[in-house]
């Protein structure tokens, strides 16, 4: 079944930029309507996210609104282009949840990626093995042909760790992620091998959060944190029973500080590569 449709991220941060931009400027949507030649109602669509604006409207209303900032206009105008131009991940759309479309567009355009994973590792780090265990476990009732675009689509996204410009990537991983055995011992040991190697990456930190402590400040499970250059806003994401849910700065202050929270308990990176090792050559016996 096709994913519904989605009003995306990128479409929403910029409806919302202009709809601030009319409103410090005492205009109402009719005002901006007679502006542009348009209904007033389709100016709603377009700050509410539901019809992306095109570049000739947009350069009309920066100039209505007196955006005279090069750096301002120049960033609205590449948000612009982005909510119109298909990225390679929109070839999965009909696919997956519209969500999840935002969330590969994210990790595109992120600088810094933050993470804490409970049960599995995050899918960056996934071997396509452990990625083909995993996603056929959660969508049990998917077909063969259907995993094996999922699994594409997970190992395609890795990409952005091999760019001239890779974001760092800091993982907190549960060290009851190191022993579940996902696709098996043999599965589980050649990606923990993987996730060594991951390790070695100048972009790429791994910490282990050992049993040994305890209790700790994310007991619900996994979370992601997105940081983008302006003049997008820091995204936390987090997954739940009715769906993915997004927050944005500044109400992002709650992930940063659970994460900080874990990584004061977490062993170094050192350590937990050591961890990981011993943990392979363990399920390699």
């Amino acid at each position: 079944m096709a994913a519904p449709k989605w009003v995306t991220l990128r479409s929403q941060w910029l409806g919302q930029q202009l709809k601030e931009l009319r409103e410090a400027n005492d205009l109402i949507l009719k005002d901006v309507g007679e502006y542009l030649q348009r209904d007033p109602a389709t100016v709603s669509r377009f700050e509410s996210g539901g019809y992306p604006i095109r570049r000739p409207d947009l350069l009309a209303l920066l100039d209505l609104y007196g955006v005279a900032d090069s750096r301002r206009r120049e960033s609205l105008m590449r948000l612009s282009q982005e909510v119109w131009q298909k990225g390679w991940w929109d070839g999965y759309a009909a696919e997956v949840a519209g969500a999840f479309v935002d969330y590969v567009w994210l990790e595109s355009r992120a600088q810094e990626i933050r993470t804490f994973d409970n049960t599995l590792l995050p899918g960056l780090l996934h071997t396509s093995q452990y990625a083909r265990a995993a996603i056929t476990a959660a969508e049990y009732d998917a077909k063969s042909e259907q995993i094996d675009r999922w699994v594409e689509l997970r190992m395609t996204r890795q990409g952005i760790l091999e760019r001239e410009d890779p974001p760092r990537l800091s993982a907190i991983i549960d060290e009851a992620v190191l022993r579940r055995e996902v696709g098996g011992p043999e599965c589980l040991a050649a990606q923990l091998r993987h996730l060594a190697g991951c390790a070695a990456g100048p972009n790429i930190e791994i910490r282990v959060l050992p049993f040994s402590a305890g209790a700790h400040a994310s007991p619900t499970g996994a979370f992601r944190i997105f940081t983008m250059e302006k003049p997008f806003p820091e995204v936390g994401y987090a997954e739940t029973p009715k769906g993915a849910i997004y927050v944005e700065s500044p109400d992002t202050q709650r992930f940063a500080r659970t994460y900080d929270e874990l990584r004061e308990l977490a062993l170094t990176p050192e350590e937990s590569v050591e961890l990981i090792s011993a943990t392979a050559e363990e399920l390699s016996r």
